[in-house]
Formats: C-alpha cells, sequence, structure tokens
C-alpha cells in the first residue's frame, strides 16, 4: 500500500477508486431511516403497488422555478420521495420537475391552467420575499402532481384539504401525507375497474345543486356512479361497492329499511349523512332571527341502534365555528352586516389518530346532531370527526336563534368536550330483521329473488355513519352557481369536507393499506425566525471569516512545526 501511495501515478488510483465508489452508489441505492416518526420508511402497501406496475407511469411535479423556502423543501421532499418509488418499482416511475406556464403565452397558459383546475389542482397565492430581500411579494404556486399512465391522465394537489392560511404547518401536514398523495394517484390511475357508488333516492335526498360538487365533480370523476331509487328495486343490487345516503327528508318504510340492511348484510358499504332535525339557515333567515328545529322523523333510530350507533335529538352548538354576516347594528333603516362567529356551524377535526381524517384541515358542518356509541357485539367503532373542547349541546326542541350567545354567561356554558359527529363502525353486523322478517317476506327473497335472507354478515363489513347531511352538500350563490362542496359563501374559505368524504370512500372501497400511510407523523425542526433574523449578520461574517481564520491558523501553525523541526536538526 505504501508503494502504491508513493507511486507517481497515485492520482490516477485515486480518481479511479473515486469512479468505481460513485458507479457503485449509483447502481445500488440504500438508506437508513433514522428518524422518530419513520419518515423515510415506504409502507408495505405501497412498496406492493410499486413493484405491480406493467408500464411506466410518468410524473410531472409542479414545484421548479423560483419557489418560496417552505415550498422549495416541499419540492426536495417529494424528488425524495419519487427516486424511492423508482427504485422500488424497478425504473417504472419517470419523473421530472416543471415549472407551470413557462415559455407559453397567454393564451396556452389560459388552456393550462384550466386543465390543472379540471384535475383538482388549484392556485395557492403566497407571499415571498423579493430577490432584493427588501421586501414581499404576491405569487401563484400550483403544489400539484400529474400522472401519466397508458392514456390516462389525472392529477393531485399535495396542498388539498390542508388550511390556507396555516403556513407552515400546512406545508408540514402535505410532507406528512406525501407517500399517501403519491401512491394513492399512482394507485387510482392504474386501476382497470372502479368501484361503483349508488346514491339512494326516495326519501327526498336532494338532487339538484345542492348536491353538485359530490355528484358531478367528486363522484363521477373516481367512481362509477348511479342514482338508485330505492324502490325500484327489489333488493339492492350487488354490482354497488358502496351505498350513500344523504341527507333523507322522509321517513323509511319497513320495506325500505329492510333493504338496505340486506345489502349489508351481503357485504354492502353504506355512508349515512343524516340530520335528524330539521334546521336550515335559510328557514332562519326567512324566520326573522329564529325557529325551533324539529324531528323529522325518519324511522331509522333502531336500524343504526342495532349497528351500534345512536343519533340524539339535539342540535350541537361550538365556539370553534365559521362565521357568517350578523346584523350588529343598523343604519338608518338599514341593518348594519358584519361577519360573526356562528356556532350553530361548528369546525370538526380529528380526536384520535385515524387515518380517514388526520391530518386534515377543519370540516365544515351545519346544525350537527350529536352520535352516541351503543354496545352492538363484534362492532369496533372509530370517532372519526368531534367537536372542540368548547361545545354546547341543546336538546329538543331547540330554539335556533341568530344571536344565540349574547353574553359571557353564554360563553361559560360550552364545557362539554369532543361531542362525536361522524363514526366509522367496523365488525360483523347483524340483521334489525332476523326475528322480525315474515315467513312470507324470507320466501320472497329465496325464491323470487334469489337472495336469501341473511341474519348476519359473513365477512367483517364497514359503514361510516354522520350526523351531518350538509358535510357533502354545497351553497349555491346567485352569481356563481354551485360552489365547491365545504366552501363557505360568506367568506370563500374552502374546508376540507371534500378530501374528508373521498378519504371515507378510499377507507370503505379504495385501497386501505395505502390510506394507512396517512397517519404518519411529520416533525419539522425549524429555526426560530426571530433569532434568525437578529443574528443573520453574525452568523454570515462566522461562515466567511471562520475558514479563512482556520486557514491561516493552519499555515502558521505548520509553519512553526516545520521551523523547529529544521532547526532541531
Amino acid at each position: 500500500m505504501k508503494k502504491l501511495l508513493q507511486s507517481p501515478y497515485s492520482w490516477i488510483y485515486v480518481i479511479a477508486g473515486l469512479v468505481l465508489i460513485n458507479w457503485v452508489a449509483s447502481q445500488w441505492h440504500t438508506r437508513l431511516d433514522l428518524t422518530a416518526e419513520k419518515r423515510y420508511t415506504i409502507s408495505p402497501a405501497t412498496r406492493a403497488l410499486l413493484q405491480s406496475l406493467d408500464e411506466q407511469v410518468t410524473i410531472t411535479v409542479l414545484l421548479d422555478g423560483d419557489l418560496p423556502a417552505g415550498f422549495k423543501k416541499l419540492a426536495g421532499s417529494t424528488q425524495d420521495m419519487l427516486q424511492e418509488f423508482r427504485e422500488i418499482s424497478g425504473n417504472n416511475i419517470r419523473f421530472f420537475f416543471r415549472q407551470p406556464g413557462q415559455g407559453m403565452n397567454d393564451t396556452l397558459k389560459a388552456a393550462l391552467i384550466d386543465s390543472l383546475h379540471s384535475m383538482g389542482i388549484n392556485p395557492t397565492n403566497v407571499r415571498a420575499r423579493t430577490k432584493e430581500g427588501e421586501g414581499e411579494e404576491q405569487r401563484l404556486v400550483y403544489p400539484g402532481v400529474v400522472f401519466e399512465y397508458k392514456d390516462r391522465v389525472s392529477g393531485a394537489d399535495l396542498l388539498q384539504g390542508q388550511s390556507s392560511v396555516d403556513g407552515i404547518n400546512s406545508l408540514n401536514n402535505a410532507e406528512a401525507l406525501l407517500e399517501y398523495k403519491l401512491a394513492g394517484a399512482i394507485d387510482r390511475i392504474k386501476r382497470d375497474k372502479v368501484p361503483v357508488i349508488a346514491y339512494l333516492t326516495g326519501n327526498g335526498q336532494p338532487q339538484n345543486y345542492e348536491v353538485y360538487d359530490l355528484i358531478e365533480k367528486t363522484l363521477k370523476p373516481n367512481y362509477g356512479f348511479s342514482i338508485l331509487p330505492v324502490d325500484s328495486v327489489p333488493v339492492i343490487p350487488a354490482v354497488f361497492d358502496a351505498l350513500l345516503i344523504v341527507k333523507p327528508l322522509t321517513g323509511f318504510s319497513e320495506t325500505q329499511k329492510l333493504k338496505i340492511d340486506q345489502y349489508i348484510m351481503r357485504g354492502g358499504k353504506v355512508v349515512w349523512m343524516i340530520d335528524k332535525l330539521y334546521a336550515s339557515l335559510d328557514s332562519l333567515q326567512r324566520s326573522q332571527g329564529s325557529f325551533i328545529a324539529f324531528e323529522m322523523g325518519l324511522n331509522l333510530d333502531d336500524l343504526l341502534f342495532k349497528y351500534g350507533v345512536r343519533i340524539n335529538s339535539d342540535l350541537v352548538q361550538d365556539l370553534n365555528c365559521t362565521q357568517i354576516p350578523l346584523a350588529v347594528g343598523s343604519l338608518g333603516n338599514r341593518p348594519q352586516l358584519q361577519l360573526m362567529p356562528w356556532v350553530y356551524f361548528p369546525l370538526l377535526s380529528s380526536p384520535n389518530d385515524n387515518p380517514i381524517s388526520k391530518n386534515l384541515d377543519y370540516v365544515l358542518s351545519q346544525f350537527p346532531q350529536s352520535i352516541d356509541t351503543v354496545k352492538a357485539e363484534g362492532i369496533d367503532k372509530t370517532i372519526l370527526l368531534a367537536s372542540s373542547v368548547n361545545t354546547r349541546i341543546l336538546s329538543t326542541p331547540a330554539m335556533v336563534e341568530l344571536n344565540s350567545v349574547k353574553n359571557e354567561e353564554d360563553m361559560k356554558a360550552f364545557t362539554t368536550v369532543h361531542v362525536p359527529v361522524a363514526v366509522l363502525l367496523e365488525g360483523k353486523f347483524s340483521s334489525l330483521f332476523t326475528n322480525r322478517i315474515s315467513s312470507a317476506a324470507k320466501d320472497s327473497l329465496s325464491g323470487l329473488y334469489k337472495v336469501p335472507f341473511r341474519s348476519s354478515v359473513d365477512s367483517s363489513n364497514k359503514m361510516i355513519v354522520i350526523s351531518d347531511g350538509d358535510v357533502v352538500t354545497n351553497f349555491v350563490s346567485q352569481e356563481k352557481g354551485p360552489l365547491q362542496m365545504g366552501e363557505n359563501p360568506f367568506t370563500h374559505y374552502q374546508y376540507a369536507n371534500k378530501e374528508f368524504f373521498l378519504n371515507c370512500m378510499e377507507y370503505l372501497v379504495g385501497n386501505p393499506g395505502i390510506l394507512e400511510t396517512r397517519g404518519k407523523d411529520y416533525t419539522l425542526r425549524l429555526l426560530d425566525k426571530k433569532k434568525v433574523d437578529e443574528s443573520k449578520s453574525f452568523w454570515q461574517a462566522l461562515n466567511i471569516l471562520l475558514p479563512v481564520v482556520l486557514v491561516i491558523l493552519f499555515g502558521l501553525i505548520y509553519a512553526a512545526v516545520n521551523k523547529r523541526r529544521y532547526a532541531g536538526g
């Protein structure tokens, strides 16, 4: 080795060794995940998905160019994740980073923006420092990813479902959800067969502009979809993977309930979005200040109780709520309106780490009722959405008033904590009709319709119960028409209702392994911005001068050592 190093060609050996090491590193890549939250560990479900790719997926990340620091970090994390995806997939993942609209004229830019919007990728207005660093400017960033597979194209918005006013925390959550967003989009674009969803009608369920976003913008682009009048079929067909029951207004007959019950017993999934009390903002505006919320008599209590929940006849009020315009005075004969918090429209969140609603912005609700979980043999219950720690429950008859919180004493009554509004039920459900169905009805099911009556499910099943039908409805504007699901029509803030609903559907009829990746934690170790600004000059000077000082110091020490060595000789 000594002779090798003393050889006049030693520099060639060093260069060759470095080239060899780099080539080996490029061919065999691995890394150890030493983070406490295992942020760099790819889940088994994602690995299986990537290894099953039979053709290349082309991914275009729209995070390039001069970006604010937080988005640069998100872009870097996305690149790291996609690099890992490419290696796991055997190079069946190809990705690029592009700046949307770069080099395009105004016409092409407008067409591109429309195309991105149709794929669900919307711009985020951010503040960034100018290049001179002396001020701030507004900038539009498209935090999206476009996927191409065979002849299919789809998109994913990395910030969808995140708060638009929560800054660094939203980007933190977006990084935590990167694997879910990317793997979920690949899973969907790869599917040759999509789940089929039925929208049940026949009991006053909305079919107008009130559910335009739900049906036209959310269900149809992602699933097979059909309207199903409950009285048009003797049994609910097994072709439907899930059934949506949204905001019924009239009671269910025993025959209708039997159809739903037997659909569940045969393995069908159901999302119940039920308003037990009738209460609406329109009714309040028409009644000039107050009205009494009344029970609608839907006749579903016994069915839901059998499955493990009870929707109560009450209204949930919460100090953590959205805003609506309220009269705070008058100017002449005209009331002065001001946006004020309204406790009948609570903002709901996850009280635990379930993968459906974790890392989501608030979900907007309107006049929700409370849910109790009750004993049901073999059924697991998970609270998906609940109120805050400042909640009050109004029992029926519940008076709804525009100004229901009048003073400090009223506010002190909001002492109830985390009232459930959405519950996931999983397990082996038993039929409500086991000891109630007549022999003639059983014979009809078996003989005429070829679907024998079932007293329980064969294997574990799932359903979700939400005590607010308006979680998936949208407001309608006279100027703009139907707004987006979860959009406040007065502030135009977009809450995470759509993302929550899609997560529910993915859990029920999609790939649950991919959805589990939503449960990841991601902790940012951030610098203190105030301290950074205060000590900026010091650290800049230190970084510039310290290397120079060290070189000079090394030179002086080296000269002194040589001087002593030769003086002694």
